[in-house]
């Protein structure tokens, strides 16, 4: 017979176990491939007029899929709206991107920053949307 861990730190609530074992069937045991990073901040859209055969993605990147066509979402985004977690968002995005059925923007990394009047007319879109 198994050996089973004795250590209350190491159970897990069966509700916890089943969502766990439901994630990794949506994704298909998909993990981040090894070349793709997605950062948080990574800006996220829809190719438009790339062909989607019937049938190849699934209901989840569907729904991703429409939710990036209205323009630039970023990573972060994308995973709040669809309330999946962000690693299952982040495998699934990676999976579209090698398709060709989304295009990325990634942050920049040379060190320079938006000037201040950028960034005023950031806060000001923020306070006139969110108050």
């Amino acid at each position: 017979m198994g050996h089973y861990i004795q250590d209350p730190a190491f159970r897990v609530d069966p509700d916890e176990s089943a969502e766990l074992v439901r994630l990794h069937v949506i994704t298909l045991g998909r993990s981040l491939s090894g070349g793709t990073q997605l950062p948080l901040t990574a800006l996220i859209a829809a190719v438009e007029g790339a062909p989607r055969p019937p049938g190849r993605l699934s209901p989840e990147e569907e729904h991703l899929l429409d939710l990036c066509r209205g323009g630039f979402l970023a990573v972060a985004e994308i995973a709040g709206h669809s309330q999946l977690p962000l690693g299952v968002v982040r495998a699934f995005l990676a999976s579209l991107l090698e398709s060709g059925y989304i295009s990325i923007r990634r942050p920049r990394t040379d060190g320079a920053s938006p000037g201040a009047q950028v960034m005023r007319d950031v806060l000001d879109g923020l306070e006139a949307k969110f108050g």
